[in-house]
Parts: C-alpha cells; sequence; structure tokens
C-alpha cells in the first residue's frame, strides 16, 4: 500500500511510500491516504499521528506531474477538491499532528505539511511552492496555509516565484518548529510526542480545538469559545492534574482515561 500505518504507544505513524516519485501524490496515494486517515479521530488509544515520507529524500515532492499533464480544468477542479478534502481531514483531526520532513516538501507537500499542527524538519528539508514554474498556482490550500504560518508578504514572494527554502530559513520565519540532522529526525519527533502525550489528552485535544477554530473568528467569539471549553476541562482529567501538583508526584492521566473511557 502507498501508505504505510503503524501505530506503537499511543502515536499513529503515516509513511508515504511512492519513493519512485519521491512520494507525489497520484490518485491511488491520496485516496489512501484519505482512508488511513478516516478513524483515527475516533481512536481514543492514539494520542499524537505523525506523517512522514518513506526513501530519505522527500517528504512528498507535490502532485504527480505525469498524471496531471492533459487534464482539462473540469478535472483540475476536481482534483483539487480532492486534495482539499483529504487535508481538510488532516486539519481537522482531534489529535496533534506533527509532520516529519526529510528532504523535498514541495507543492502539495508543503500544503500536507503546513497542514499539520507541527513540523519538524531535518537539515536537507526544502519548503515551498514551485507551481507557477509549472504554468499553475497552488491548488491544495498553499494559499490559504502559507500565509497564515509565515505572513502574507513571504508568503507571496515564494508563491509568486517559485523559490525554496531550506530549513533554517523556514525555521527563521516559523513555518517549522524544530531542526535536527537527518539522523535524529525520528527521535526528535519521537519526543516531542511523548512530550505531548505525557499532558492530559482531553486538555491537549480542547487546547488543539481552540487554537484552530479561533484562528478563523473573531477575538471575542474565539475568547468564548476558549471560555466554553476551559469550563468542560474541569472533571477527572483536571482533578488528577491538579492533585499530583499538590502532592508534587507527575500526574498518572492514563489511570484517569482508563476510568473513564
Amino acid at each position: 500500500m502507498p501508505v504505510h500505518v503503524h501505530r506503537e504507544d499511543h502515536v499513529c505513524t503515516l509513511t508515504l511510500d511512492r519513493v519512485e516519485a519521491r512520494n507525489a501524490f497520484d490518485y491511488r496515494l491520496l485516496g489512501d491516504l484519505g482512508r488511513a486517515l478516516e478513524d483515527l479521530g475516533d481512536d481514543d488509544s492514539i494520542r499524537v499521528v505523525v506523517i512522514t515520507g518513506a526513501g530519505g529524500k522527500a517528504f512528498c515532492a507535490g502532485g504527480d506531474i505525469a498524471q496531471m499533464q492533459f487534464i482539462s480544468p473540469e478535472e483540475g477542479h476536481v482534483w483539487g477538491r480532492m486534495g482539499h478534502e483529504v487535508f481538510k481531514r488532516v486539519r481537522e483531526l482531534p489529535q496533534p499532528t506533527i509532520a516529519a520532513v526529510r528532504g523535498l516538501a514541495v507543492g502539495a507537500g508543503c500544503e500536507l505539511a503546513a497542514s499539520c499542527d507541527l513540523r519538524v524538519a531535518s537539515t536537507d528539508a526544502m519548503f515551498g511552492h514551485p507551481e507557477v514554474s509549472l504554468g499553475v498556482m497552488p491548488g491544495w490550500g498553499g494559499t490559504q496555509l502559507l500565509p497564515r504560518l509565515i505572513g502574507v508578504g513571504r508568503a507571496k514572494e515564494l508563491i509568486f516565484t517559485g523559490r525554496l527554502m531550506g530549513a533554517e530559513e523556514a525555521l527563521a520565519c516559523g513555518l517549522v518548529n524544530m531542526v535536527v540532522p537527518p539522523e535524529e529526525l525520528e527521535s526528535a519527533v519521537r519526543r516531542l510526542a511523548d512530550s505531548i502525550i505525557s499532558k492530559g489528552p482531553a486538555g491537549v485535544r480542547r487546547a488543539k480545538l481552540a487554537v484552530n477554530r479561533g484562528m478563523d473568528a473573531d477575538l471575542d467569539s474565539g475568547c468564548e469559545l476558549e471560555a466554553a471549553l476551559f469550563g468542560l476541562s474541569f472533571g477527572p482529567e483536571q482533578q488528577e492534574g491538579m492533585t499530583a501538583f499538590l502532592e508534587k508526584r507527575p500526574p498518572r492521566f492514563e489511570d484517569v482515561s482508563r476510568r473513564h473511557i
């Protein structure tokens, strides 16, 4: 299968595997990723989802150009809508998502990384939107996601010129959260995932929901949502966390989760 699904210790890793095409999306790879995402949101045993690419040379090199070369405008619209639907599933997963990026993350690859909550890049990673060099434009969220992450001016410069940026520039402008040597990418992502897993799972999910919904709302509406979700946080998980703090011990959120599934 072009997407490998691996579950271990509350982490689900989805690996894009079209190494011969640098993990570029064709219909099959996109459909397989969509199916892999379908049931993850309802799986309480999964606390973090990691998305990465096989082969070491590319996270994802975009869309399959050979597949797109002669499609009609109508077919292009359908292809764009398909990509938006799958990447929306990534953004709307209740669990935090981490893109583990090595090598190329361009076009749809940059859009997939931007759809994740956090991005960890190896020093050899390259990001950008070269679509204009092919006579098209970003079609799976790039014109909307990149400006939200790095600012409108910088995003326009990258999209209009098709210029790629390296990992350090991506870190400096806020596109990625961390840059590590290639051989340390997997362990760095695992440490980040473990840090999230050690926290209250319901609190983490509500915090993600508050940030995501609040970004698309005015400030007052976002604060109202935050207050409502904050109120819902008071219960067994909150009691364990605060009791542990007062008793000067690590919280045992696992025990609370098992008692209240």
